[in-house]
């Protein structure tokens, strides 16, 4: 559990608060604070266990070591812990450990960005009356100023900042591993910086963060069609041919056919074909080769379902319980979504680690597969369990793990989907970046917002992935006859699709239709066209309203609007200079405007995509 420090320590970690007449830096009043190393039951070390803390600039270095005659158990490394002497009305921002959590707000009343979090659908611990963000926090310590503190490496510890309305605490999770005499641990490096620009300061973050884990990625940015947002679990070959038939036909240019859950049997027997598939997944996969585009195939490879051949065969593959059984998720956590509940198989294991090694080069050399969309990675980081390895963390296994899936995948493209963010650094070419979006409001908005809140991302870690593309809400239904019947999975208003296609715009990330292509029209068809290749570059947003962001690109700025509001709202937008303004999604040539253009009551929950050509290159 994270750490809770005597109040008595932290009335002595703020004596060096004020400064000059005012709160000092982030970086020098943690500079100032000293450390604490703690059992898993959160008392002190004794003084043999030694935090060892050097500040580069604004960049912290530690290191734990044993000095003592006996081993240790170490439950959490705090690094620093303070009185924040902030406002309790003090805006916030902090990444999740997985995927799906992010957390907004304030500091006395902070905000579940996501639809679910760390601490309640992972029941990942954390100190009672604080919350705990992870990797990245930030907080807007005056009016134009922001304080970020990052983690800028993730190899082998979790990284973490629990707050309240007066303190808060850093540290690194020991996991109640063991620290042997006269042995030591490197922790993970923490970057403390404050400045006016928010963008600028994720920049610099995101530099270090290379420095440690050079990124996979490169262009271009990965486009296709995705089956599970129109057809889900019960998805069929006949399902992904027709979808396959229409983009050769009529739109070539996506890249990749990704086949997603619902094709196996179990989870766990990826090489295997279940019967409501109704055909051959290799044979279809042939299929999408011949026709010009590339194979790409959903693996959740870290879970097994406990009627799967991969548990029933090798349970001892699996991280194990305190009794020396596999251990299920659900005791500690969330056990699975579906054919559950899930065992998780232990990167440390040797076994493990060449069975995910020849899967994905099976994958990759006999079923032609060049795109893999690796879901459940979260599980390959299961808190609670034994593994093989009992000097491994929890980051180690998943990277262990990771390292030998990419073995096998070679030189494809791997997408990370529900992982551990910050221990998935340096492993994936692209980044899921929200929940699942759902044609409705709620989901569009929501899911927006996780997505335009880690653009930061996109083209410096990896490629952001904002989810699938969604034009309309209908699906074609085979009937016996062939023919087909329409049937609706979606709510949104018409409106509500150019909020979300112009967000998605946005974001400059990847782009996967999961629409049945089959339905499109010519509207949906030339939507595309304008989507289609992404720009690899995340608008920028003065701040966390996202209501205008905008893009230079070579011969234009591109600006996106949105209205997250339940009214119509005028948007007076400044122009540098004289430029030809265009709004792609109606076509319509808004004329030349200079300094400013009036977009006048754009409607609730709707989004405008405009080009602006300046004059020079423009035609009156």
């Amino acid at each position: 559990m994270s750490p809770m420090l005597h109040p008595l320590l932290v009335a002595f970690f703020s004596l060096a608060v004020i400064v000059s007449g005012r709160t000092a830096p982030f970086p020098h009043r943690l500079a100032q604070s000293p450390g604490a190393v703690l059992d898993p039951d959160g008392t002190p070390l004794p003084a043999t266990v030694i935090l060892n803390r050097r500040w580069e600039g604004d960049l912290c270095y530690a290191t734990v070591e044993n000095r003592g005659p006996r081993p240790v158990k170490i439950g959490s490394v705090v690094l620093a812990e303070i009185a924040h002497g902030l406002a309790p009305g003090t805006r916030v921002y902090g990444e999740g450990f997985t995927m799906l959590s992010q957390t907004g707000g304030t500091l006395a009343q902070p905000v579940d960005e996501g639809f679910y979090t760390d601490r309640q659908h992972y029941r990942i611990p954390e100190p009672q009356g604080r919350h705990t963000v992870y990797g990245v926090m930030t907080m807007r310590v005056a009016a134009d100023r922001v304080a970020l503190l990052g983690f800028t490496r993730a190899r082998r510890f979790v990284g973490r900042f629990a707050f309240d309305s007066n303190t808060l605490s850093i540290s690194c999770d020991g996991e109640g591993l063991v620290l042997a005499p006269g042995a030591s641990w490197e922790l993970e490096p923490l970057l403390a910086v404050e400045g006016p620009d928010h963008n600028a300061l994720f920049d610099r973050l995101a530099d270090e963060l290379n420095r440690n884990h050079p990124p996979i990625f490169r262009p271009p940015v990965a486009t296709g069609w995705c089956s599970w947002y129109c057809f889900g679990p019960g998805v069929t070959a006949a399902q992904i041919r027709g979808n396959l038939n229409w983009a050769e036909q009529h739109f070539p240019g996506l890249r990749y056919i990704q086949i997603d859950d619902g094709y196996q049997p179990w989870m766990g027997d990826w090489l295997e074909t279940g019967k409501s598939f109704g055909g051959d997944v290799r044979a279809v996969l042939r299929d999408i080769r011949a026709e010009g585009f590339e194979p790409a195939i959903w693996v959740a490879p870290f879970v097994a379902s406990p009627e799967s051949r991969l548990f029933r065969e090798h349970p001892d593959w699996f991280v194990q319980d305190g009794e020396g059984r596999p251990l299920r998720s659900d005791k500690v956590g969330f056990g699975g979504w579906r054919l559950g509940p899930w065992y998780v198989l232990d990167g440390t294991h040797p076994g493990a680690q060449r069975w995910l090694e020849d899967l994905f080069r099976t994958l990759r050399e006999d079923w032609a597969c060049t795109y893999f969309k690796l879901d459940g990675n979260y599980w390959g980081t299961l808190h609670g369990g034994v593994h093989h390895d009992p000097n491994a963390t929890r980051v180690e296994a998943y990277r262990r793990g990771m390292e030998a899936i990419r073995r096998g995948a070679g030189d494809t493209f791997i997408l990370g989907c529900n992982h551990p963010l910050w221990p998935s650094l340096g492993l994936i070419h692209g980044s899921r970046a929200s929940m699942d979006v759902s044609r409705d409001w709620h989901h569009f908005a929501k899911t927006g917002r996780e997505n335009l809140l880690r653009g930061w991302q996109n083209g410096r870690l990896w490629w952001n992935d904002p989810d699938a593309l969604c034009l309309n809400g209908q699906v074609l239904t085979e009937v016996p006859d062939a023919a087909g019947v329409m049937k609706s999975i979606g709510q949104a208003s018409e409106d509500e699709f150019l909020f979300h296609a112009t967000l998605v715009y946005a974001t400059g990330g990847m782009l996967l239709a999961g629409d049945d292509l089959r339905t499109y029209g010519d509207r949906e068809k030339r939507r595309l066209e304008i989507l289609y290749p992404p720009t690899g570059q995340s608008m920028r947003f003065a701040d966390e309203t996202f209501d205008v962001g905008r893009l230079r690109l070579p011969d234009a700025e591109m600006i996106a609007v949105l209205n997250w509001r339940e009214v119509p709202r005028d948007f007076v937008l400044p122009i540098a200079g004289r430029a030809r303004v265009t709004e792609l999604w109606s076509g319509q040539d808004l004329g030349m405007h200079e300094e400013t253009l009036t977009l006048p009551a754009v409607p609730p929950h709707s989004g405008r995509l405009l080009r602006l050509v300046p004059a020079a290159g423009a035609r009156d």
